[in-house]
């Protein structure tokens, strides 16, 4: 017998295009966002200390875009920036992410945004795929959809 499940409970871009309607620019200005935020807590992280910090920058930045980034994502499934324009991350089952699946999606963005070559991937897929999924969304199973309403 030939199993006809989907393979993902993620809408379909063939039949729900409403759910996938915009997003590559949404995510793009929630980078913005979400960056500009990082940034000026990183100022101020590197700059409580008399001004030490800013040795330390670089690290600073990683760290607190860990924090902000896994944090967010496993309390609301989307960070601020994703919220201000009604977008947010579904894993496979459709369902928002855990805790360990938003540390795993951080970590793999990361790593996609750390190198030119993935980073350029990913721009690719998101604006070629019917889902519009950065080559770390393929890997974790997760994709960025416009935010169901809640009517």
């Amino acid at each position: 017998m030939i199993d006809t499940k989907p393979l993902s409970a993620l809408p379909d871009p063939d039949t729900q295009a409403g759910f996938y309607d915009g997003v590559a620019v949404k995510r793009l200005l929630a980078w913005v966002v979400d960056t500009v935020l990082i940034a000026l807590a990183t100022i101020v992280v590197a700059t409580l200390p008399l001004f030490i910090g800013w040795f330390f920058l670089p690290f600073i930045f990683l760290v607190l875009s860990i924090l902000y980034r896994a944090g967010t994502i496993a309390s609301a499934s989307a960070t601020p920036g994703m919220r201000v324009f009604n977008v947010e991350l579904r894993n496979n089952q459709g369902m928002h992410l855990t805790g360990g699946e938003a540390v795993v999606h951080t970590l793999g963005y990361l790593v996609c945004t750390a190198f030119f070559l993935p980073q350029m991937i990913s721009v690719l897929m998101i604006l070629l795929t019917a889902r519009g999924q950065a080559l770390h969304d393929v890997i974790t199973g997760t994709a960025l959809i416009n935010k169901p309403s809640d009517f």
